[in-house]
């Protein structure tokens, strides 16, 4: 069975690693050179993006979820400006081109092993592109707030939940805690 399910080596000396008491809990240790494995948050970005009272929704070609709709929306590069990424994200899935107008809100959730620990939602505005599926996106559509499809995270449901209430972050305002 994996120590983790991200690293079982050392990536210094390629000894096994064993599980030991370091900075408040328990973590990967190296026995032979004393290497401490931290694992990174993983972080997401996703486009908010509303027109005539509509929001733009992918549906999902990959599980977790599959079939279901979600923001578009995806993991940082290292590196990269969250912002940046969810402008990516956008017009990866749906072929069209965004700018982030504002910082929407930062949930931090992991709903399933392989997603994100961080996601920031952006909302943005269409500036170019074609609405079309790609990369991880079987469909895109338009959604009005009061009809929308059968969704599949919670944090989605949670960011709609929101815009219909016509909530938006200023730069001075805390994000959820929830």
């Amino acid at each position: 069975m994996a120590l983790t399910d991200e690293i079982n080596f050392c990536p210094r000396c390629g000894e096994a690693l064993g599980l030991a008491p370091r900075f408040g809990q328990e973590r990967p240790v190296c026995p032979g050179c004393n290497w401490v494995y931290f694992r990174d948050p993983k972080v997401a970005a996703a486009a908010l993006v509303v027109r005539d009272g509509s929001v733009l929704l992918i549906r999902r070609a990959n599980e977790p979820y599959r079939g279901c709709w979600t923001l578009p929306a995806g993991f940082l590069n290292a590196g990269e400006d969250p912002a940046r990424a969810a402008e990516r994200e956008c017009q990866e899935e749906t072929g069209l081109e965004v700018r982030v107008t504002a910082l929407f809100d930062v949930i931090p959730k992991r709903e399933h092993l392989r997603g994100a620990d961080i996601i920031i939602c952006y909302t943005a505005e269409i500036i170019g592109g074609q609405l079309c599926p790609d990369d991880d996106a079987e469909e895109v559509a338009f959604f009005h707030f009061n009809d929308l499809p059968s969704l599949g995270f919670e944090t989605t449901r949670q960011l709609l939940a929101k815009a219909q209430s016509g909530v938006l972050l200023s730069p001075d305002q805390p994000t959820s805690t929830n």
